[in-house]
């Protein structure tokens, strides 16, 4: 598995730590990532929501979104040290590459139809101005 694939990996922490310990968190995930070979290509910090249902008597929790680009191993760390740490009550973690491929796709796959039916467009440019006329007339 030489090759790089996009993950997504968010967490949640629990409400009652301040700023600096989820800063702490965050950044020992990073370094997890970057010292077993990936590369962290965005963090965002969610702030903190409430959770749909209760995890260890809390109702709120804070989110923290990270994308990853790795091969694997790299995740299969993090998430082994994510189990056993107390103060994140959940993570997970999505494969997003292959969606985004596949959205690619389908997305160009919609500009060569749109390009094959030229007289289409025409047609819906023409019946746009004939209802704005319609309209100014009345």
């Amino acid at each position: 598995m030489a090759d790089k694939r996009t993950y997504e990996i968010i967490f949640i922490v629990n409400p009652d730590a301040d700023d600096a310990e989820v800063m702490r968190l965050t950044e020992a995930a990073q370094k997890i990532i970057t010292d077993q070979g990936g590369s962290i290509t965005k963090t965002e910090m969610m702030g903190k929501r409430q959770l749909a249902y209760e995890i260890s008597h809390k109702r709120d929790g804070i989110y923290v979104l990270l994308e990853v680009e790795g091969s694997g191993a790299e995740i299969a760390e993090l998430e082994r040290r994510m189990r056993v740490n107390d103060r994140i009550l959940r993570y997970m973690t999505v494969r997003v590459d292959e969606g985004r491929q596949r959205a690619e796709k389908l997305k160009a796959r919609r500009a060569r139809k749109a390009e094959k039916r030229p007289g289409k467009n025409k047609a819906e440019a023409a019946d746009t101005e004939k209802a704005e006329a319609g309209s100014d007339a009345a």
